[in-house]
């Protein structure tokens, strides 16, 4: 389905080999505000690669450097082998972005959205007409081609964005919290279109504050807080490392905490609870029943928001 135009080959000086995206002691700075603190990182060639982190932590700044819209203070970073500096037009040419933000055309339909937009990477009219009905019926739209955009839904917006970052037959996909304000079905059916067109060989880089999205889409992913990757990692091996893999949550009382202090285990403390983690949650379950003789215990597999509110902490950001 997304096959390649003679037209659309990447530049000789720049071939996707191994990693796609290489970032070294990468900054970026505001005046005397540090947005990235001089991070490191690359994407693979075919993941699924995600940025995670509290409103202000950076990941935003992150990715428009590597979409070249924001030129870096300091390091370096490189797409496809080429240092954004000097081929950000080069590297351009094999994005396709999704932003946050509905920014689709309200006087056109679906299809002219497509076909429009094709017309910024100097795509022939009917190349850019074949490819967006290709387009239009991946992502389940082909029966709204010709609506306008205020009779679509969310989901059926969000989902005609991605065809519109699809057209240029991209090698590296960037979405800024792709299912933003969608149902379950809406998620569960764009979840499932990112996924083949990873199958398809591309890479996707992506941001996201559900963190069961993460868990499920990405092969790996950083959490950023103040500028800085606090952790690195696939996202199971990020919850067994920083939690373990289970959770056993009592009732926060001062006989509780004391016994609990007393077990030599690892907790948090919220305003009413104490989380336990643990890779052995039946001991700690029988351990809190007779020796705290505490009534209210439960136990749930631990996840990658619990690592997240662990690295990041609990207090709300604005």
């Amino acid at each position: 389905m997304f096959r390649e135009h003679d037209m659309y080959h990447p530049p000789e000086e720049g071939p996707v080999i191994g990693d796609v995206i290489v970032a070294d002691n990468l900054e970026k700075r505001f005046g005397n505000v540090v947005a990235v603190d001089r991070v490191s990182f690359s994407v693979r060639e075919g993941e699924i690669f995600g940025f995670l982190g509290p409103n202000g932590a950076g990941k935003t700044t992150t990715m428009k450097m590597i979409q070249c819209v924001s030129p870096k203070t300091g390091g370096t970073l490189r797409v496809f082998g080429m240092d954004v500096d000097t081929h950000p037009r080069e590297i351009k040419r094999h994005l396709g972005v999704v932003p946050q933000e509905n920014n689709l055309d309200p006087d056109f339909t679906a299809f002219q959205n497509l076909t429009i937009y094709a017309r910024y990477f100097g795509i022939p009219r009917r190349e850019a007409e074949e490819r967006a009905m290709e387009l239009l019926e991946f992502m389940q739209l082909e029966e709204k081609s010709a609506m306008v955009i205020e009779k679509l839904s969310g989901g059926m917006r969000r989902r005609l964005i991605i065809a519109r970052a699809l057209i240029n037959a991209p090698k590296l996909l960037i979405l800024d919290e792709p299912t933003i304000g969608l149902d379950p079905q809406a998620r569960h059916l764009i979840w499932g279109k990112l996924r083949a067109l990873q199958a398809e060989g591309n890479t996707l880089v992506l941001t996201t504050h559900y963190l069961d999205e993460a868990a499920r889409l990405c092969d790996r992913l950083v959490i950023m807080d103040r500028g800085k990757i606090l952790v690195e990692g696939s996202p199971e091996a990020l919850v067994r490392r920083h939690v373990g893999t289970d959770i056993v949550e009592a009732e926060r009382t001062p006989d509780v905490v004391a016994c609990i202090d007393g077990m030599g285990v690892r907790y948090d403390v919220t305003a009413d609870t104490v989380q336990i983690y643990t890779n052995e949650p039946e001991d700690v379950v029988r351990t809190l029943l007779d020796a705290c003789r505490h009534g209210a215990v439960t136990a749930r597999p631990a996840t990658l928001e619990d690592v997240f509110l662990k690295l990041t902490g609990r207090p709300l950001r604005e």
